[in-house]
This record gives structure tokens, C-alpha cells and sequence, in this order.
């Protein structure tokens, strides 16, 4: 499976799509607007830019792609009244993966910029161009220090290629599980460092000194990889789903030990280790928050929460369980999924886990955490 050929979420905006079920990513989002103040206000208040580069990597489509660079102008505007400063103009580079449903984001350009324009209510605001950029940011995407600002949400637990060598040893779970054999949390890991570096190392390259980034990953609190938390425990459940359709006849058991996600969930002890050896970057903060499974959703009954929880993941997941499996299996594996997650949520805490970094490029002498 070459990921970065399948890997998307549901376009459009039918009851599937992603741009309907992705109230959890938005709720992630929020989470981190006080850190995006901080380093906008850093940012902005020592450089003064005429032109702001800002960078959106997993852009994904749906109401969350502008979301975060609403926030960030709007902010940029106050600031710049504030110090009596002319509007910079803004250059907007929102990133996914060629598959992304980049066709509904240049649709909705000029609603944005219309409410945008409205919201701020000032004829002085700076000209705004988007621009799409597919590709994997797991490599050079922009001209070397050309960038001010990167934000990355709800992406980088993705890996860039499922583990080399797991295709037959994790059979029966689809992701990291405490059945997993030691070679498989080993592949997951490494795969992960490997992404990593990639991803750091191109950044460093492509940010301005004193440029900065916020990252909100999709992490988990324990030390231990195959702990029952976050999205380790709901990929557990949905290998639960796919198992009972083998069980029934309905998918060959070779089909799910072949299949496992490409994501690493990792520590915020394990980033921050891969970020030391790196090198380019300080950590100026890191914070750890929670959000319970029934915020994929509006409703907090625990039946109407598995609804919508399956909903969601099935906006992330359709696309890769679609190609490996069929469209045949898929309305049944999701239904299975839902009646196990409203039995989990009844009997369990069930959270999702998200790490937030504020880093700063420097010098790599110079780096440090806190």
C-alpha cells in the first residue's frame, strides 16, 4: 500500500465526509489557540514582517482547513493595530497529500476570504494568496527560509509507510497492542523516528531563523507504546470489529493480519527526545490534554457518542480500509465498530490524548526543552 497515494479523509460533504465529522480535530485546534497567540505575538512583535509566510501541513478539507488561519490573521490584525504597524500581506500554504480533496479548498477560498474581510471589519488588511501544496511533508515542500509560521494539527501521528516486516506478525490486531509481538513495537518505533527526522530536518531548512511551529499531535501519556489509551485502545476496538466479521465469514483472517495502520502514537517524551537529536529547534512549551471520545460529536448520551465516534474515525479510516479490504465489508465493519464502542464508552474513561509543541528554530548549539 503506498500511503501517500491512499492516505485521505472522505471528501465532500456527505454524512461520511470528513468535513461533517471532524468536530474533535476543530476541539484540538481550540485547545492550542492560547500557544498560537504566544508565538504569533513573539513571532510577529520581533521580526515585523512585511510578508507572513504561514504553512498548514495535513490541511486536510472541510471547515477545519481555515480554521487555524482565521485565527492567526485575525490575531496578526490586532497585533498590528496595536504597535501601529501597516498589515503585512499573507502568504497561506495549506499542505495534505495528493489524495486530499484539494478541489473543495480552492472552492471555498472566496467564502473564506469574504467572512475573513467581514470579521475584521478593516480596509487595511494585507492581500491574502493561498495556495495549495500536495506532497508529503515528510520531505521538502518550500524554498529554503522561506517560511515564518508552521502549524500542524491532528497529523503527525500518521506515518509516511506502514512498518517494513509486521505484514504477517501482528495478526488479529490492526496497530500496536499488548498481543503485539516485540519486533512489531519495534518496527513502529523506528518508522517513526525515521519520520521524524525527516520531518525536522526539512523544516529547519525551510523556516526563517526565529520562524516557529506549533505541532498538536495525537499522542498518549504512558511510556509504554501498546497501553490501553487514546487511539491505541479505539484501533483496538475496531480490530475487535474487523475480527468478528472474520469470525463470521464475512472477511478472510489473512486480509486483517495483513492490514495495520500507519500511525505512531507516541509520548511527549518520545518527541521531545527525537527534537534534542535533531537539533534545529527549541522547545519554548509542551502541553498534554484530553478530550473525551464524545467530542467527535455533539451528544454526550454514551449510544449517540458511539454513533458519532464512528462517524469520525470512519472519515479518517474509509480510505484505507477501502482499498484493502473492499467496499463489500465496509457499512458492516463500521456498524460491528459502533455497537463495541458504545459497549466501551459505557464501562470505560475513553480519551483521546494530544501533545502540543511550541518550537522555535535556532541555532543547534543553543537548544533546549522545557
Amino acid at each position: 500500500m503506498k500511503i501517500d497515494q491512499v492516505l485521505h479523509m472522505n471528501e465532500g460533504m456527505g454524512e461520511a465526509s470528513y468535513a461533517r465529522n471532524s468536530l474533535l480535530q476543530q476541539k484540538a485546534i481550540s485547545i492550542a489557540k492560547p500557544m498560537i497567540e504566544e508565538a504569533i505575538t513573539t513571532l510577529y512583535c520581533n521580526t515585523l514582517p512585511r510578508n507572513l509566510a504561514i504553512a498548514d501541513l495535513g490541511c486536510s478539507s472541510g471547515p477545519n482547513t481555515f480554521f487555524v488561519v482565521t485565527q492567526i490573521i485575525k490575531f496578526v490584525e490586532t497585533l498590528s493595530q496595536q504597535l501601529n504597524r501597516p498589515s503585512p500581506e499573507y502568504q497561506v500554504l495549506l499542505n495534505d497529500l495528493p489524495a486530499n480533496d484539494f478541489n473543495s479548498i480552492f472552492k471555498s477560498i472566496p467564502t473564506f476570504k469574504h467572512e475573513l474581510y467581514n470579521e475584521i471589519q478593516a480596509n487595511k488588511i494585507g492581500p491574502c494568496f493561498i495556495s495549495g501544496v500536495p506532497g508529503s511533508f515528510y520531505g521538502r515542500l518550500f524554498p529554503t527560509r522561506s517560511l515564518h509560521f508552521v502549524h500542524s494539527s491532528y497529523s503527525l501521528h500518521w506515518l509516511s509507510q506502514v512498518p517494513e516486516g509486521i505484514e504477517k506478525s501482528n495478526k488479529g490486531n490492526i496497530y500496536i497492542t499488548r498481543t503485539s509481538p516485540k519486533k512489531v513495537l519495534k518496527a513502529y518505533y523506528e518508522q517513526f523516528e525515521r519520520d521524524i527526522s525527516w520531518f525536522l530536518r526539512s523544516r529547519a531548512e525551510e523556516l526563517v531563523e526565529g520562524g516557529c511551529m506549533i505541532l498538536t499531535i495525537l499522542g498518549r501519556r504512558s511510556e509504554d507504546p501498546s497501553s490501553k489509551e487514546s487511539a491505541v485502545h479505539i484501533y483496538e476496538v475496531f480490530a475487535n470489529a474487523l475480527n468478528h466479521l472474520v469470525f463470521k465469514g464475512l472477511l478472510q483472517a489473512d486480509q486483517l493480519h495483513s492490514f495495520n495502520i500507519p500511525n505512531y502514537i507516541p509520548s511527549s517524551s518520545e518527541l521531545k527526545l527525537q527534537i534534542l537529536k535533531q537539533g534545529s529547534f527549541k522547545i519554548n512549551r509542551t502541553e498534554v490534554s484530553s478530550v473525551h471520545w464524545t467530542h467527535c460529536g455533539t451528544d454526550n448520551q454514551h449510544k449517540s457518542g458511539a454513533y458519532n465516534v464512528a462517524k469520525c474515525m470512519r472519515a479518517v479510516l474509509e480510505p484505507l480500509v477501502l482499498q484493502h479490504f473492499g467496499e463489500a465489508i465496509i457499512d458492516e465493519a463500521f456498524r460491528v465498530f459502533q455497537e463495541l464502542l458504545a459497549d466501551t464508552m459505557s464501562k470505560e474513561k475513553t480519551e483521546f490524548f494530544n501533545i502540543t509543541l511550541y518550537l522555535t528554530k535556532q541555532s543547534p548549539s543553543c537548544v533546549c526543552f522545557n
